[in-house]
């Protein structure tokens, strides 16, 4: 004995040659059944029709081959109900009947059922936790304080909501607040280090490089060995107080009717004003926050590193002509221009984009005026030259596509290729020109 249990079967069932009940052999949880009222009856009638003939094919099977056929039928009890057996048929011999052992599939149908339930909790408990998720996410983002998740091991951030992005630049992979001065960073390190040893420590003040005096309150999100620092800023009410009379210059820029962005060194999104959010048919500005520049703006054969690589080595960049692309397929011919928030080691760059076809628009708002109401008196209207110069480019445009085309053989996406723009793009200009047809 190897001390496991023999698993023993529900009913044993003795047939004649003829499936004639012989004998009936049943487990514990079927003696109350009156099982022997079976003997003397053909097994036929204890099945449903349906199933006769299923029985009647494995017994002959059984008693011509001698092999076991395994097979699953609705037994009906005397007592009325029906449960699933799968019985087995084995030979006696060549003239004997055959033995038929079933087992009960009410077990495995009720482990089924409860595993369906098992996975419909885990499903709503998995929903559960991204309702969480949401409202974790959405009390961040209105919170006044700068919240951020920071990796112990690397001080660098994991996650961090609107307010920390916008005012100290922390984005995911950035690493914390990496200029700060010598004499607040020593007292940052003795901050987590409490932290570490006893999971919470009392505020601090720093001082940023930008003159700005930040409390900060640190503690644990989780221990070793993947550690994690929640940590959370807030400015000093004095210095908010004594910003009140001050020009708010930051108001004025984010107005401006053009597209302004604020990135860091690489290339990631800090802040951008709604223009930009027009322009890249971006709903909100958390939707842009954290993610590269390059997602929307692109330079023919170049990427936003070449252009930030640019403003590194020469200090700015000037009237840049690129091309946006927004969510919703828009593309918009843009001019740029850029700079950097210092001379040396750049940590953020501003990038002013201005959309060339609003501008090249805008005369067309004044229609309604007369030659007459411009200075002079007599100069042409500016009509008449817009006229002239939107029908020299469209000829040229329509000249240039036809030739892709005839180079290409007709392929549209080689075309748009070669001629630096989306294959949507092209699309519309084929459009606009009656050439859809090539």
């Amino acid at each position: 004995m190897n001390g496991e249990t023999e698993e023993r079967p529900d009913i044993t069932l003795t047939l004649d040659r003829e499936g004639v009940i012989t004998g009936v052999a049943p487990s514990d949880c079927f003696k109350d059944d009156a099982l022997d009222s079976w003997r003397g009856r053909t097994w036929s009638e204890t099945i449903p029709p349906d199933a006769v003939a299923r029985v009647a094919k494995a017994m002959k099977a059984s008693l011509e081959s001698g092999e076991s056929f395994c097979f699953r039928v609705c037994q009906q009890f005397p007592s009325g109900r029906e449960l699933s057996i799968e019985y087995t048929t084995v030979s006696l011999g060549e003239r004997a009947g055959v033995v038929a052992i079933g087992r009960s599939l009410e077990g495995l149908s009720e482990l089924q059922t409860r595993l369906v339930a098992t996975q419909k909790e885990r499903e709503q408990d998995f929903w559960k936790l991204r309702d969480i998720e949401s409202r974790y996410r959405a009390l961040l983002d209105a919170s006044n304080e700068a919240v951020a998740l920071v990796r112990a091991s690397t001080m660098r951030v994991i996650e961090a909501n609107v307010m920390a992005a916008r005012t100290l630049g922390l984005v995911p992979g950035a690493e914390f607040v990496p200029d700060l001065p010598a004499r607040d960073r020593k007292q940052l390190e003795a901050a987590l280090e409490l932290v570490r040893a006893q999971g919470r420590a009392p505020s601090i003040v720093l001082n940023l490089n930008d003159a700005s005096r930040w409390t900060l309150t640190a503690s644990f999100v989780t221990r070793e060995p993947d550690a994690i620092y929640l940590l959370r800023m807030s400015v000093l009410d004095g210095e908010a107080e004594s910003q009140d009379d001050v020009c708010d210059v930051e108001q004025i820029l984010f107005r401006l009717p053009d597209a302004l962005v604020i990135v860091d060194r690489e290339g990631a999104i800090l802040k951008a004003n709604p223009a930009f959010l027009d322009l890249a048919q971006l709903g909100v500005e958390s939707v842009a926050v954290g993610q590269s520049l390059g997602r929307w703006l692109c330079y023919p054969g170049e990427d936003v590193s070449a252009i930030l690589g640019h403003v590194q080595s020469r200090g700015d960049l000037r009237m840049l002509r690129c091309r946006l692309e927004g969510e919703l397929g828009s593309v918009s011919e843009v001019e740029v221009s850029a700079v950097g928030d210092r001379s040396r080691r750049l940590r953020h760059v501003g990038l002013l984009i201005r959309d060339l076809g609003s501008r090249s628009a805008r005369p067309a708002q004044h229609a309604a005026l007369e030659p007459g109401d411009l200075a002079g008196g007599d100069a042409p209207p500016h009509e008449t030259l817009d006229a002239v110069v939107r029908a020299s480019v469209e000829t040229i445009e329509r000249r240039y596509i036809q030739q892709a085309l005839a180079k290409y053989d007709g392929n549209r996406t080689l075309a748009a290729r070669y001629l630096g723009l989306s294959r949507q793009t092209l699309h519309v200009k084929l459009n606009r020109y009656k050439l859809d047809h090539i």
